[in-house]
């Protein structure tokens, strides 16, 4: 029997995420309160347990941020929001996914997510903070077409 995981919400707390991110070691640098207007976290009563973000720029979009609390880990809630985040890229016209990682390159393959030179991402994308300042060159570049997301319900 598994435990239900929680609802999914938009704009997550700041301050939350930022704890929680700098826990897992993501960057935080750059997480004002503008930029987590496409962002979507989970909590367990008023903790923030999960959370994940995109940066949308036209046809493509960054997915950034993923994390899960070291207890939730393993019960679904990334792939619940990736799943968020990749339903409402599709929404807004997004074609294609794109993302830099360091740890979870294994997670996101699973995901459907391929590797690519980094060199070859958009250069719309290449310009971000997560390309230029935040993310080291070792990072794992991947990307996921949206025009081969099926309709399905997770």
């Amino acid at each position: 029997m598994s435990t239900p995981l929680p609802a999914i919400y938009s704009h997550p707390d700041q301050a939350a995420a930022c704890i929680l991110l700098s826990a897992a070691g993501l960057p935080t640098e750059d997480l004002i309160a503008p930029r987590l207007h496409d962002f979507w976290g989970c909590r367990d009563g008023e903790k923030l347990i999960g959370v994940i973000g995109l940066e949308i720029f036209g046809a493509v979009a960054l997915v950034r941020s993923l994390t899960v609390a070291p207890d939730w880990q393993g019960q679904g809630l990334g792939k619940a929001l990736l799943a968020q985040a990749e339903q409402t890229a599709q929404q807004r016209g997004v074609q294609a996914l794109y993302l830099l990682t360091i740890t979870a390159e294994n997670f996101f393959a699973i995901q459907g997510y391929t590797p690519i030179p980094r060199a070859v991402a958009p250069p719309v994308l290449q310009q971000t903070a997560e390309f230029t300042t935040l993310c080291p060159a070792s990072a794992v570049c991947m990307t996921k077409p949206l025009s081969k997301l099926e309709n399905s319900s997770a």
